[in-house]
């Protein structure tokens, strides 16, 4: 089992499943935008750039300074948490609304008030999908806590720790 922990958290490995854990989070959004239907709000678009970046510095990581990639990286994903509990303040209500989320325009007629409406991007103080009684940015919060924690501990050199800790005599 520790091999297996040693192994995870060899930095040059780490930056890589970063990259592939992003890009996954890329494609479940894209997945539920596109098949489920769940169109995204300005906020959560603005919550995919960070996994990009994520995507960029993991496969820079995995080729040249892994440890100092995964320290931004890890900066990255805390930023993006942060961004993520501003979107869930704005669905609870906590924080005022954003300019980029409200629709705008004015209507003259009922036809151009229709067309406004149907052509309206989705509002950020409504969440468009939930999961076990979470909008999809309280679990970004999540995913981007665990990945900043994955980078900190593999860029901490944990796994060297690990195995210089294995070796060392016992002092006890």
């Amino acid at each position: 089992m520790t091999l297996i922990v040693r192994r995870l958290l060899d930095p040059p490995l780490a930056a890589l499943l970063l990259a592939l854990a992003s890009a996954g989070i890329l494609l479940a959004a894209l997945a539920l935008e596109h098949f489920a239907g769940a169109a995204p709000c300005q906020l959560c678009i603005w919550q995919r750039y960070p996994y990009l970046a994520v995507i960029g510095l993991g496969l820079l990581g995995y080729w040249w300074q892994p440890r100092l990639i995964l320290w931004v990286a890890a900066l990255v994903l805390l930023g993006n948490a942060g961004l993520a509990g501003y979107h869930v303040g704005v669905e609870q209500g906590w924080f005022a609304l954003p300019s980029g989320c409200a629709a705008g325009g004015e209507a003259t007629s009922v036809d151009e008030l229709r067309e406004l409406l149907a052509t309206a991007p989705p509002a950020c103080d409504q969440a468009s999908f939930t999961l076990f009684g979470l909008s999809l940015a309280a679990w970004n919060i999540f995913a981007c806590l665990a990945f900043a924690l994955y980078a900190a501990a593999a860029a901490f050199g944990l796994q060297q720790r690990m195995a210089e800790n294995r070796l060392a005599p016992n002092q006890g």
